[in-house]
């Protein structure tokens, strides 16, 4: 069983059995937030592969072992937003993916953190039979237990014939976004599409992909940050941005749970200091 994923600088890396087969070559060399956390000053093939045999050993990513119930890792994240949305019954349900399942419709928040805090661009992943036990006990659905398939559209369908109305989504691709959409209309949904794992999509894309997205993740991505519009944002370095009302109110919502002291005030947006951003922008 192979698993691919993308992750720190976008370096493609390939596990199989639990172990590290391939890693490619990042495209950015620094990110603030791996720098901070993990003392990370280059990215480099290497450091990716050390990270990614951390998060098999410390988290069981990828494995049998693998680790469901999780911390909040980022104030600001995809997952986190969501968890939150759920906690706060703002969303009914989420669609996103994890490893060894695919995609899974759940609507506990703790599993969605547990799912997205530890993985990041997940290209495909094959079917782990205890990873699916796990989610299917802390209630979720795994979307296609034979094959654990990547299909945001089909898992939107999924959540709609279990009776869930407002869906939180996450995709990247703009014709993806624009199925979604379409599907919103047909079945009478609220969909919060959210954008994670933007890093290296082209300025076509990001433009495209804007137009349908209620939040967006900057990531490495130097298209987001130059075209992007928001309504708000949410930190500096790697900053989510909202660029509609419900996603700004989602927003606003995870914000009332961060711990830490949050900074509300009025300006122009995106701000973007440079010193904090990712190097170099793809």
């Amino acid at each position: 069983m192979s698993h691919i994923m993308e992750m720190l600088g976008k370096t493609r890396v390939v596990v199989k059995d639990g172990k590290v087969v391939e890693v490619g070559e990042p495209e950015i060399k620094w990110c603030p937030i791996f720098a901070k956390v993990h003392d990370i000053q280059e990215i480099t093939s290497a450091a990716v592969k050390r990270n990614m045999k951390y998060r098999i050993k410390s988290f069981g990513l990828f494995t049998p072992q693998r680790k469901l119930d999780m911390d909040v890792f980022v104030g600001f994240g995809a997952s986190e937003v969501m968890m939150t949305g759920l906690g706060r019954g703002m969303l009914d349900a989420t669609v996103t993916v994890c490893d060894g399942a695919g995609t899974v419709i759940t609507a506990n928040p703790s599993l969605v953190q547990g799912m997205g805090a530890r993985i990041s661009g997940l290209v495909e992943t094959d079917p782990i039979p205890e990873i699916i036990e796990g989610i299917t006990e802390r209630k979720g659905v795994v979307l296609d237990p034979d094959t654990a398939k990547i299909d945001p559209v089909a898992g939107v369908l999924k959540a709609s014939e279990m009776g869930f109305r407002k869906i939180a989504v996450s995709t990247i691709d703009p014709v993806v976004a624009a199925k979604l959409r379409e599907t919103e209309k047909e079945h009478g949904l609220d969909l919060f599409v959210i954008g994670a794992h933007v890093t290296g999509l082209s300025k076509e894309d990001v433009s495209e992909l804007i137009g349908y997205l209620d939040i967006i993740t900057s990531c490495g991505s130097k298209w987001v940050r130059e075209l992007v519009q928001p309504l708000a944002q949410v930190g500096t370095a790697v900053p989510l941005f909202a660029l509609t009302q419900k996603g700004k109110e989602l927003l606003l919502e995870r914000a009332k749970e961060v711990t830490s002291p949050v900074l509300i005030n009025t300006m122009s947006l995106p701000t973007l200091p440079e010193h904090k951003q990712p190097r170099e922008l793809v």
